[in-house]
Parts: structure tokens; C-alpha cells; sequence
């Protein structure tokens, strides 16, 4: 019997996706990490970016912002900010909250590096980036 990684990615609001994989791969913040039956234990910290989930040939892909991945016995569990889906972003919303990050960054730029929305700015428009990416993978 082939061993399996229960994964369990969970936002404050919802279940986003559970089930048996062959691997994960996350983005960490010193870089991606790849998660399989047998991993010791860990607790990382995640940054805004994509999530592979691959199950035999299949592979999804999840937009995750910052959270945490925690894998203990061969069960990981990402606690995000917010995740979705590839098949379940809406593109037409995203590209409108990708022009409204844009127009927040460059309000940023205008009042200088130590504004106070700077990084907030820029984080938001890679929160959009990475949902208009992950959805055109779908």
C-alpha cells in the first residue's frame, strides 16, 4: 500500500481542501519545501505564493497567502490567511482587485518608501499576481 500525506489546508473561515496526496510543495519563506509521506516533523512559516498539491498524475494548484505549515505524522496542515483554489478564482474579480492594488501602490510610491500603506500596497497586489496566476494554471 502506498503511503499518502493527509493534507488539510484551513483558512479562518472555511476547509479549503483535505485529502490523501503523494506531495506538497509550499512556499516557505526562505524558499519552496516539498512535503512526503515520512517527513519529520515541522512548523514553518508560509509566504504569499502558490501550493502544489500532487496526487499521481494530477497536480492542484492553491493560491495561499501568509500562514503556517505544520506537518506531524504524516499529516500537513496549512493554516493560511486566506487560499483558494485554481478552479475556484474568480478572474474577473481579481483583475479588478489587481487594478485597485496597482493604483494602491503607486498612491504609495508617490508619498515615499516609509508610508505607512507601502507594504500593505505591495503585498496586496502579489496577493493578486499570484491568484491570476495560479487561476490561468487551472
Amino acid at each position: 500500500m502506498d503511503r499518502k500525506v493527509r493534507c488539510r489546508i484551513l483558512t479562518p473561515e472555511k476547509t479549503v481542501y483535505q485529502g490523501d496526496v503523494d506531495m506538497v510543495v509550499a512556499p516557505a519563506l526562505d524558499g519552496e519545501i516539498g512535503i512526503m509521506p515520512l517527513h519529520a516533523p515541522l512548523v514553518t512559516p508560509l509566504k504569499i505564493g502558490e501550493l502544489h498539491i500532487k496526487r499521481g498524475d494530477d497536480t492542484d494548484y492553491i493560491a495561499v497567502a501568509a500562514g503556517y505549515l505544520e506537518v506531524r505524522e504524516d499529516v500537513l496542515t496549512v493554516l493560511a490567511e486566506d487560499a483558494e483554489i485554481a478552479s475556484q478564482i474568480d478572474v474577473e474579480a481579481v483583475e479588478h482587485a489587481k487594478a485597485e492594488a496597482e493604483r494602491e501602490v503607486a498612491e504609495a510610491e508617490a508619498a515615499g518608501e516609509g508610508a505607512p500603506d507601502f507594504y500593505e500596497a505591495q503585498e496586496h497586489l502579489e496577493w493578486a499576481l499570484t491568484r491570476l496566476n495560479i487561476a490561468r494554471k487551472d
